[in-house]
């Protein structure tokens, strides 16, 4: 499907996006874990997190969807069967490599895969600690989906990730709820930590102490009623939106502001981006609340070093506001974008060029410098959501209408997408 986009205008508007991927994701999951019967309010909309209930279904957790409410009836640690068939992950990365922790330490064996993107995906990043805890799991070339996981009793290790990914580390810690002893997770560089914030909602026993986290196996998970906040990620179109739309203002209503994730307002305050956080409040252990963001010059300047890990999902987006900006933008440090649902770093490159700007690429990321105005013009996504939203956005300010190749790719992350962006010319 392609989407054609007009140029915006000035708008000033209140918007409230659909809950956290991140956060559903692991909801979904834990809540099939727990005793008893879940409510998950706000959960995402989209098909990535419904891989991911579709996955849990599949091992016997009772699931019904009404709207974004979701409610499990779940069967409890050691309450998972074996799938009649192999379990589909869609093109969710997170639930393939999320659930391959859990179907590690079960007492069945069990196939994984997913479609021609994602089983093109790396998967020896968890594949490598999970068989340090004594766990067999194949895969194609011994690295790609499809995934055999052969379930077995798994024992506690103490990990450090060679590479920032709250994935990994993610993996790892559900792996440990059903290892003997204790499971412990070192990171250089902390990332999300919204496993363990769930994880101790739901009654595990777990500790952190900074960037280590340890879980005991054998904890018990008892069922919750949840609400997701808004997620911070599609917020980051949003906020790129108001930025790039003169005389623009909008407020985004219960966004999830979780401190291992707001390196994104971070990274745009520093470059001059005027965005307030008002209203905040915590649910289920997560911070919430409203962002208010107006248009303004932005400086530009540099993602490299560490700050990549942290901004790993929203490069695409910043590249845009690179472009626009008074000195553009470079991104080094960043090669785990060559394997995403596409080569990012070249998706992104060759859009930025269609947009007029000059683009030099590097092994592990991109310079561009600053364009006066975007041209529109026909712009591939590649099957990528987060390419398809990021110059969907660009469109909306550029010198005439647009179209975007392949548009329907944002359904995998966020279906209201258009929708959304429609509000704005009310």
């Amino acid at each position: 499907m392609n989407q054609k986009i007009s140029p915006l205008t000035p708008f000033n508007a209140a918007i409230r996006l659909p809950g956290d991927k991140s956060i559903s994701h692991r909801y979904g999951m834990l809540t099939a874990l727990a005793e008893g019967t879940s409510r998950i309010a706000n959960y995402a909309s989209g098909a990535d997190c419904h891989s991911t209930l579709g996955a849990m279904r599949s091992l016997g957790a009772k699931i019904t969807v009404n709207g974004t409410t979701v409610t499990v009836e779940g069967v409890g640690a050691r309450g998972l069967q074996a799938p009649a068939a192999p379990v589909d992950a869609g093109n969710s990365g997170t639930t393939m490599r999320l659930l391959s922790g859990i179907l590690a330490g079960q007492n069945f064996d069990c196939e994984m895969f997913g479609d021609e993107s994602l089983n093109r995906r790396p998967m020896e990043r968890i594949m490598n600690p999970l068989r340090l805890m004594g766990a067999k799991i194949e895969g194609r070339d011994e690295k790609y989906p499809p995934l055999r996981i052969f379930g077995r009793t798994l024992n506690g290790i103490e990990y450090a990730p060679p590479m920032a990914s709250a994935q990994v580390k993610s993996c790892v810690l559900l792996a440990g709820l059903f290892a003997q002893g204790e499971t412990t997770v070192n990171e250089r560089i902390q990332t999300r930590d919204h496993t363990e914030l769930a994880l101790e909602e739901f009654g595990a026993d777990i500790q952190v102490r900074g960037a280590r986290v340890t879980v005991r196996g054998g904890s018990r998970l008892t069922a919750r009623d949840l609400v997701v906040p808004s997620d911070l990620s599609s917020a980051a179109f949003f906020l790129a939106i108001a930025l790039l739309i003169p005389e623009s203002s909008l407020q985004i209503q219960g966004v999830g502001l979780n401190p291992s994730r707001t390196a994104l307002l971070d990274f745009l305050i520093s470059i001059g981006a005027n965005i307030r956080i008002v209203n905040l409040s915590r649910t289920n252990g997560e911070m919430v609340g409203d962002l208010q963001v107006r248009h303004g010059a932005l400086k530009g300047g540099v993602i490299e070093g560490d700050l990549p890990a942290l901004l790993i999902d929203e490069i695409p987006i910043l590249a845009v506001l690179g472009a626009a900006s008074r000195d553009g933008l470079v991104v080094r440090n960043a090669g785990e974008l060559r394997v995403k649902e596409t080569d990012r770093i070249a998706a992104v490159a060759n859009n930025l060029r269609l947009l007029g700007a000059e683009v030099e690429e590097f092994s592990d990321g991109f310079a561009v410098k600053p364009v006066s105005r975007f041209r529109s013009g026909v712009f591939p996504s590649y099957g990528d959501h987060r390419i398809a939203m990021s110059f969907a956005v660009a469109a909306l300010a550029a010198d005439g209408d647009s179209t975007i190749e392949e548009a329907e790719a944002a359904a995998i992350s966020f279906p209201e997408f258009y929708t959304t962006v429609d509000q704005l010319r009310g």
